[in-house]
């Protein structure tokens, strides 16, 4: 597969009342036919609101986070299948965020990328460097020690999207330079296709995610190998996350 569909992902973290729906069908509305792919995540909360308000038009919606289990005692989690009955078709897993403040480890994101696929979900897996490892010169051993622990066997370009969020530029206003982002983005993909094949190598879309909004997005997207964006503040107003959508689809 060599033409990758564009995407733009948004991840609205712990943010996001009932009150807020109204951003999401505006966006839709704005962009009826968007010439890329788009995914909102919002807070468990909202995911089966959003999913109704949504249905039939251009945008999907996503779960932040699930559980490697089906089912069990583990109190306040949400399983993949849960997300799968409240209308996600996707989910984030091993954002930074979710690895600092929970102590997620390479391998409880591969168990629960398995949870995702059983469940039919698209796991959109994140990878990044922090400020420290960048200035070390660690990056592409700690991304590439990430994707070969977080990604489980069994990945194709239908079931699996990889997000390079460098700690130190999520929502910090600083981005990397181009050749930067390429640099990481050129060695993910040359990872993918040593461990999986050519074919799916090639077929797993790549975003990038980190203080991306409306000013920079056509210049992160014209680099190789960024097949879209993974999006935080910017994507809860319909007006901010429209102008990375039509930069990202040529509206």
């Amino acid at each position: 597969m060599r033409h990758r569909r564009k995407l733009a992902a948004g991840n609205w973290k712990m943010n996001g009342t009932a009150d807020d729906l109204g951003e999401v069908t505006a966006l839709a509305e704005a962009h009826p036919d968007p010439g890329c792919q788009i995914v909102i995540c919002p807070p468990a909360t909202l995911l089966s609101r959003m999913a109704e308000a949504v249905e039939g038009g251009p945008v999907e919606v996503g779960g932040q986070d699930c559980h490697p289990a089906a089912s069990g005692a583990h109190t306040g989690d949400v399983s993949a299948a849960m997300l799968a009955d409240a209308g996600a078709a996707w989910v984030i897993l091993g954002h930074s965020e979710r690895r600092a403040d929970h102590g997620e480890t390479n391998d409880t994101v591969r168990d629960k990328c398995r949870a995702a696929w059983d469940a039919g979900l698209i796991a959109i897996v994140c990878v990044g460097e922090t400020l420290e490892q960048r200035e070390a010169q660690n990056t592409l051993d700690i991304i590439s020690g990430q994707l070969a622990g977080s990604v489980p066997d069994g990945a194709t370009g239908h079931n699996l999207v990889v997000a390079y969020e460098p700690v130190w530029a999520i929502g910090t206003g600083k981005i990397p330079t181009m050749d930067q982002i390429g640099e990481v983005h050129d060695a993910i993909r040359a990872r993918l296709e040593r461990r999986f094949g050519e074919g799916v190598g090639r077929s797993v879309r790549l975003l990038y995610g980190g203080s991306v909004k409306p000013g920079n997005a056509a210049e992160i997207f014209a680099v190789s190998n960024v097949d879209g964006a993974l999006v935080g503040g910017a994507s809860l107003k319909a007006a901010d996350f429209g102008g990375i959508v039509a930069a990202l689809g040529g509206d």
